[in-house]
């Protein structure tokens, strides 16, 4: 496994980020192809033996229960100082707005929350999961820093956002004196390549971390066509995201499965590899050991500038899918 120094943190983290919205309980969450308890030890553990040190989970994830299964396997299996724990926290409420809960408020009954589920005292990363365009940014930003402050999280990081919406955030903390968010978690992956325009840019520009959710697409950049799985077939959100592309996308997945047979590799490891050439570590969901294998395995993997052209060069402009398509009309309460 190969480490890198999150954006401008001091934290060191494996170039795999463990993603952890398929572990929790099935019956309770938003998802039915989540995995129970004991598989998810068992994944962690392996993950572990295979050097990743970087977990990403978020209070939303089966309602909770992904946060108390990652919990547990993670206090069990490792010392606090060996891995680095991100969790993510959603907009206010319409509840919460019609009780006249602040954005600072918010913040510190949800982190509080997550650190109970978690069973820890801190948190390493703390993320804004996606832009809440019912409450001040000025009262996000000082209720993150308050976390910072109160040593209950280390790091703050932002997901789902525009880069107009980041340089906003952090340059209104830096005027402040506020924490800056190190990390933006967004989505990219080779189907889903719109974070170039402006995202990745800027990061680079400004030494955030890019640590990308969706890298493999749900699975459609690990499978071959008619190949399938329990999330490929029950995820509609994912559907959301890519069927309206998918005669598009069709094309460079077959590329990636042709590279993965001329290499001797897997589709996962070309469609990480490629993904490593661009970001600090992609968050790969994980179900089955061969998922956490696949991942690692990419890390070694280096692709020629000639194998990445060939990746890229059927790309078309995509619109915008998920939270981001809404373009600031979500509605309070609304969860990606």
């Amino acid at each position: 496994m190969k480490y890198i120094k999150l954006g401008k943190s001091d934290l060191n983290v494996s170039r795999i980020c463990m993603g952890c919205m398929g572990f929790g309980n099935a019956a309770t969450g938003q998802h039915s192809w989540t995995v129970d308890e004991a598989q998810t030890r068992e994944i962690i553990r392996h993950g572990l033996d295979l050097g990743i040190n970087f977990f990403d989970t978020a209070i939303v994830y089966q309602n909770g229960t992904s946060e108390q299964f990652v919990g547990r396997a993670l206090r069990d299996f490792a010392r606090r100082e060996d891995y680095v724990i991100a969790t993510k926290f959603t907009p206010r409420t319409q509840e919460e707005i019609d009780g006249g809960v602040s954005g600072q408020k918010h913040i510190e009954n949800y982190l509080n929350q997550s650190l109970k589920n978690l069973g820890l005292d801190y948190v390493d990363l703390y993320i804004w999961h996606m832009w809440d365009y019912h409450t001040p940014m000025e009262e996000i930003m000082d209720g993150l820093h308050q976390a910072v402050q109160a040593g209950k999280a280390r790091y703050i990081g932002i997901s789902n956002c525009f880069a107009w919406q980041l340089a906003k955030a952090n340059f209104y903390a830096r005027e402040h004196d506020l924490t800056e968010f190190i990390s933006i978690q967004g989505h990219y992956n080779l189907i889903a390549r719109e974070e170039e325009r402006e995202m990745a840019p800027f990061c680079a520009d400004q030494g955030i971390a890019m640590t990308p959710y969706s890298a493999l697409a749900a699975g459609r950049l690990s499978r071959r066509p008619g190949e399938t799985s329990k999330r490929l077939a029950e995820d509609s959100y994912a559907r959301f995201k890519y069927d309206a592309t998918a005669e598009a996308d069709g094309k460079i997945i077959a590329r990636v499965a042709e590279l993965a047979d001329r290499r001797g590799v897997s589709m996962t490891e070309i469609s990480l590899a490629w993904l490593l050439t661009k970001v600090a570590a992609p968050v790969v969901g994980a179900t089955k050991f061969s998922h956490v294998d696949g991942a690692a395995r990419a890390t070694e993997l280096e692709l020629t500038e000639d194998e990445i052209a060939y990746l890229e060069e059927l790309y078309v402009p995509h619109a915008l899918a998920g939270v981001m398509a809404q373009n600031g009309k979500q509605k309070a309460g609304n969860v990606v």
